[in-house]
């Protein structure tokens, strides 16, 4: 298998951007509460803010990012689980015989960054992020119509490398991989939230000429609580047909999933089906080589479990 390496100065200059909305979302979020305390040490308590409070119930949609964060000094433990296609019926047990497992930890520094680590069977991939919130939705005095979060994430794939016909020694940043999201949500009532997930992601080094290094997806998602413990859960990461393979052995399809969520107190469980196999960024957004409607779903879970740390 042959690598072309390509070039990742517009990656980088997309992330320059990125990075200066950012900062200037976030001057503008911290104007915005200096202003609100100064409101409140005026005015009284009764004109803080209401804070939208759960709009989804984890911190993840289903394969990726919700703009929940974890709580100051909170940590939690997260199993995803993938299992493989459905498409081979009793033979395989629905595609039991076969998974893709990622555990990882997330941690709140603060009520408004979260930082968190994972290993992925997928590829034998460890992955890192931070998730930033800007602004919050909110009622009241200081009325906020959304939630907007960025989480800049990157992945490293360890596995060995096959011997190179030509002889070639690849360097290490040909195994590392990066993504930018920007997550808009809102929760619309107590039983409806919605998401919108504008996503870039970067691959150093890709298999052929043919496929792009920088890859561009908008995500959509939404949740609909149908119990006071239980929601419907969707999510679709749609990508321009330009840059992605829309024919031939490689072909890629866009990353959808269906599932529902249920809250237990100490615990959140996800069941979803997907036709996605992995579940970092790089993987679903960019390596989905299985078709939802064709019959090519898996079937997963995710597991979160929060532990506390603050007095």
């Amino acid at each position: 298998m042959r690598l072309t390496p390509q070039p990742n100065l517009e990656a980088l200059r997309r992330l320059l951007v990125l990075l200066t909305l950012a900062g200037s979302l976030w001057t503008a979020a911290r104007a915005q509460d200096d202003a609100i305390t100064e409101r409140l040490l005026g005015a009284g308590i009764d004109d803080a803010p209401d804070h939208a409070f759960a709009t989804f119930k984890a911190n993840r949609l289903i394969n990726g990012h919700s703009v929940e964060q974890m709580r100051a000094r909170h940590l939690l433990f997260l199993i995803q689980h993938r299992f493989s296609t459905i498409e081979e019926g009793w033979y395989d047990l629905f595609g039991f015989d076969g998974a893709q497992i990622r555990i990882g930890l997330d941690y709140g520094l603060t009520d408004w960054l979260t930082v968190g680590a994972g290993r992925n069977s997928y590829q034998k991939s460890y992955d890192g992020y931070a998730k930033l919130r800007l602004l919050r939705q909110a009622s009241g005095p200081r009325p906020m119509p959304l939630t907007l979060n960025v989480v800049a994430a990157s992945a490293v794939q360890t596995l060995r490398r096959p011997p190179d016909p030509e002889g070639r020694t690849l360097p290490d940043r040909a195994r590392l991989y990066y993504s930018w999201q920007l997550l808009a949500a809102r929760k619309w009532s107590e039983w409806f939230s919605t998401q919108l997930s504008p996503t870039v992601v970067h691959r150093n080094l890709v298999r052929t000429a043919a496929e792009r290094n920088t890859i561009f997806s908008l995500g959509l998602g939404g949740r609909f609580k149908f119990s006071k413990r239980a929601a419907l859960l969707a999510e679709y990461f749609w990508v321009p047909d330009e840059h992605l393979i829309r024919s031939g052995p490689r072909r890629h399809f866009n990353a959808l999933a269906l599932g529902f969520d249920i809250e237990t107190g100490g615990h959140v469980f996800q069941l979803h089906f997907t036709n996605a196999t992995g579940m970092m960024e790089r993987a679903f957004v960019g390596e989905t080589t299985s078709d939802f409607f064709a019959g090519q779903i898996r079937f997963g879970f995710n597991i979160h479990r929060t532990f506390s740390f603050a007095k």
